[in-house]
């Protein structure tokens, strides 16, 4: 699930200055000059409404400039200001998707509000963040609706996130188990609504369902080991929860573990309830 990232150390409203001093040798210049003020304001507005599309508006006065805009992102000029933070940028250092916590290092960027909507946001490091491919396809141009007005979680803004909010159940008979996950009671209701969204929209539920059920296969070859090598399997299981909270206590192997590790019956059959069997 999604993870908690530090905000950007770039500045994001003085990148709009310095974008625009950069163009004032260039055919654009008195265009950008002309909207700086705006954009300056509306990159505020942004970070003061945690980049929520029910608070931050569209700014259809430039749509007929957006190819001005999308070519900030599309094509930086080596050096330019904005490229060289993009560069940063892509350099994350994650190991998780930060969207849905999916093993593997996302690689590419993905515009919280989409660029095509919202081409003044496209270098926005705020609006800015890593994403692996299946999260991005999914996700596409969406942003709410009438009845949702937010899908996605902002993972710079909902600082909730730094607690686990998905919980998973592993229901007996553990031969053949089966797998409930559900959005943590404990966030607030509207959080709770939040997080709804976001996985059913990203398609999330069979993604999971895929890579639970491999993971619990794996888990029993692992107990069948312990055992035969007389291990303690309860302590094992729990050195297995505590490393999987890093980089995130959302990430799809701390979910899994925490299940395992909160469920007595299922400790138990892993223990000592005989021979455990690949489902």
């Amino acid at each position: 699930m999604v993870m908690y990232l530090p905000s950007p150390q770039t500045d994001s409203e003085q990148l709009v200055d310095d974008i625009v001093v950069e163009r004032q040798n260039g055919p654009n210049a008195a265009y950008f000059t002309g909207i700086s003020p705006a954009w300056r304001a509306r990159v505020a507005d942004y970070i003061a409404q945690g980049g929520s599309p029910a608070a931050v508006p569209t700014w259809p006065q430039i749509e007929p400039r957006k190819t001005s805009f999308l070519t900030l992102y599309l094509s930086p000029a080596d050096g330019s200001v904005q490229g060289e933070i993009l560069k940063v940028m892509r350099k994350h250092g994650l190991s998780v998707c930060p969207a849905c916590g999916e093993p593997g290092a996302p690689n590419t960027l993905d515009h919280y509000l989409p660029k095509t909507r919202y081409p003044h946001f496209c270098v926005t490091p705020h609006n800015l963040f890593p994403m692996c491919d299946a999260c991005q396809k999914e996700k596409d141009t969406k942003t709410g609706d009438a009845q949702t007005p937010r899908f996605f979680l902002h993972p710079y803004y909902d600082t909730f996130l730094v607690h686990q909010i998905l919980d998973l159940t592993i229901q007996a008979p553990f031969e053949t188990p089966t797998f409930t996950l559900n959005v943590s009671q404990a966030l607030e209701p509207d959080q709770i609504t939040l997080v709804t969204a976001h996985v059913r929209e990203l398609a999330l539920a069979e993604r999971y369902g895929h890579f639970f059920r491999n993971q619990y296969r794996r888990l029993i070859r692992l107990v069948t080991r312990m055992r035969e090598n007389h291990q303690d399997v309860r302590a094992t299981l729990a050195t297995f929860t505590f490393a999987a909270a890093d980089p995130s206590p959302n990430s799809w192997d701390h979910i899994f573990y925490t299940s395992v590790m909160s469920n007595p019956p299922l400790l138990a059959y892993l223990e000592a309830g005989g021979r455990p069997t690949l489902p």
